[in-house]
C-alpha cells in the first residue's frame, strides 16, 4: 500500500542552500488541539505528543476492535485511513470512527488516502477534492476539535512537478478555514510524503502563513529516503531551527540496510518532543510493514515489537491526552521533590500505572552552579523493581536503585534540567520514594 522510493545518495541530501530562520507569530487562542510554537497543545495548554500507529480502516472497516487493541498496547493516537470515494470508500462512517477513538481514549487523526501520489498516480484525487470530502462530513467533525486532527490528504503529490504542492496545499488550508473548520490541520509533504526534493522543507512558511488560525502542523513520512542518521537529523534540524511545527506522520523500519532507520527516528522524535505515527497496524500488501499478524495484538511482528516495546517506543513514551484524564486521572502523577544535594536535586514521578507495572520519570535539576555529571539514588519501600530505562544508566541492588547520566545529558547549566524515564514492576502497593542527587 505504500510507494517506497529508492534511497538517495548523501550528496543529494546535502546539496541544498541554507534557509533563513523565520519565526511563527503566536498561535491563535484556538479551542481544542492547536499549535503553540513548535508544539501541539490541548485546549488547557498541556503539551500533547502523538505516539501511535496508522490503521487502514477504509480497507478493513470490520476491524473495529483494532482501536481498543491499539490503545491497550499503549498508544495515545491513531491515524485512520479514510477514502473520499475517488479511489477508495467513500468513508461515510466518520462519526462512528470518531466515536471509536473517543471510546478508546485515543486522539483521532483522520486522513483522506485517495490523494496519494497525485500528479504521478493517475487515479489519485486532488487536495481540492479532499477538501470537498471534508466539507461533506463537516457535521460529524464540528465540535470534535479536542479529539480530532484533520490530515487533509495523504502524500498529496508524487514525484512529478512536486512544486505544485505549494499552491495546492496553501489553497486547501485556506478553503478549510473558509468553510469554518477550526481543527488542528495536518499537511503531508510531496514526493510520496518523503520530501526528497525539499519542497515542503523550503516552503513551509508559505503553508503556515496560509492558515488564518495559525493552526497547521507539517507532516513528513520517513521511509527509504531517511535511511541514515545524517539524513534524519539534518531534516529535523531545519524545522527545529525555523520554529516550524512538525510530526512524523508515517515511517517504516530497517528490515534491510536501504530502509528507514527507525531507531534513529524514534530516538530523535523523543529527544525533540516530536510526535510520531508508525505505518501500520496490519493489512499491508507488503506484510513486512505489518505490526501484527492478521490484526491480532497477541501476535506482534518484529516491527510491532520494535515500535511498541522498544526503548523509545510507544509503551515507554506515550502519555494519554488530558482531555481523557491523562495526567489527572488514576493513577495521578505523584511527585517527590528533594532539596539540592551536592549541586543538584531530583524529582520522581509516577506517570502511568497498570496491573503489575508502571512508568516513571525523574527530573534532575542543577543547583546554583553548573554541573558536569549527576547520580540519582533512591530506595523502593514496597518491593518495586526497574525493568527498563532510557536517558540514564540504571542499576539496582536489592531495593536500592542508582541512575547515572548518559554522555549527552550530564552537563547542566545552573538551574537547567534533564529527565530520564523507566518502566517498573510492582505488587501490592507502589509508594513514591524520595530520590537523592549528587553532582560531579
Amino acid at each position: 500500500m505504500k510507494r517506497k522510493l529508492l534511497a538517495l545518495g548523501a550528496a543529494l541530501l546535502a546539496a541544498v542552500a541554507s534557509i533563513l530562520v523565520v519565526h511563527l507569530p503566536p498561535a491563535s487562542a484556538a479551542g481544542g488541539l492547536h499549535v503553540s510554537g513548535t508544539k501541539i497543545v490541548e485546549a488547557n495548554g498541556q503539551e500533547f505528543v502523538m505516539r501511535g500507529v496508522n490503521h487502514p480502516h477504509v480497507w478493513f472497516t470490520g476491524r473495529t476492535s483494532s482501536f481498543a487493541d491499539i490503545k491497550a498496547l499503549g498508544a495515545n493516537t491513531v491515524r485512520v485511513v479514510l477514502g473520499s470515494g475517488k479511489r477508495w470508500g467513500p468513508s461515510d462512517d466518520v462519526a462512528e470512527v470518531i466515536s471509536l477513538c473517543k471510546q478508546n481514549r485515543l486522539i483521532c487523526v483522520l486522513e483522506v488516502h485517495d490523494t496519494t501520489g497525485y500528479g504521478e498516480e493517475g487515479a489519485a484525487a486532488s487536495l481540492d477534492e479532499a477538501v470537498t470530502y471534508w466539507i461533506g462530513h463537516k457535521s460529524a467533525l464540528v465540535g470534535q476539535e479536542n479529539y480530532v486532527v484533520i490530515n487533509i490528504g495523504n502524500e498529496p503529490i508524487g514525484n512529478v512537478d512536486a512544486g505544485q504542492w505549494i499552491d495546492a496545499t496553501a489553497n486547501a488550508v485556506k478553503r478549510m478555514r473558509g468553510n469554518g473548520f477550526e481543527h488542528l490541520l495536518m499537511v503531508d509533504a510531496p514526493n510520496w510524503g518523503q520530501d526528497w526534493q525539499f519542497t515542503m522543507r523550503d516552503n513551509a512558511q508559505t503553508i503556515l502563513d496560509a492558515d488564518s488560525l495559525r493552526n497547521t502542523v507539517l507532516s513528513i513520512h520517513m521511509y527509504s529516503v531517511f535511511n541514515t542518521p545524517a539524513a534524519i537529523t539534518d531534516y529535523l534540524d531545519r524545522f527545529q531551527a525555523n520554529g516550524w511545527p512538525l510530526v512524523i506522520g508515517e515511517f517504516g523500519w530497517r528490515f534491510n540496510t536501504g530502509e528507514a532507520d527507525d531507531e534513529t527516528i524514534v530516538a530523535e522524535a523523543r529527544s525533540r518532543g516530536l510526535g510520531y505515527l508508525a505505518w501500520s497496524w496490519s493489512g499491508n500488501t507488503d506484510p513486512i510493514l505489518d505490526m501484527t499478524v492478521n490484526f491480532d495484538p497477541n501476535q506482534l511482528t518484529t516491527w510491532g515489537k520494535r515500535i511498541f516495546d522498544g526503548p523509545n517506543g510507544i509503551k515507554a513514551t506515550a502519555k494519554e491526552a488530558t482531555i481523557y484524564g491523562g495526567g489527572t486521572g488514576s493513577p495521578s502523577p505523584t511527585v517527590s521533590p528533594t532539596p539540592p544535594t551536592g549541586g543538584c536535586s531530583a524529582t520522581y514521578r509516577v506517570t502511568g500505572q497498570w496491573g503489575g507495572g508502571f512508568q516513571g520519570d525523574v527530573r534532575v535539576t542543577a543547583g546554583s552552579s553548573a554541573i558536569r555529571g549527576w547520580t540519582v539514588t533512591w530506595t523502593f519501600a514496597n518491593g518495586q523493581t526497574v525493568t527498563n530505562a532510557w536517558n540514564a544508566t540504571v542499576s539496582s541492588s536489592g531495593s536500592d536503585v542508582t541512575a547515572r547520566n548518559m554522555g549527552y545529558n550530564g552537563s547542566l547549566g545552573a538551574g537547567a534540567s534533564t529527565t530520564f524515564g523507566f518502566l517498573g514492576s510492582w505488587n501490592g502497593s507502589n509508594g513514591v520514594p524520595t530520590p537523592s542527587c549528587t553532582a560531579s
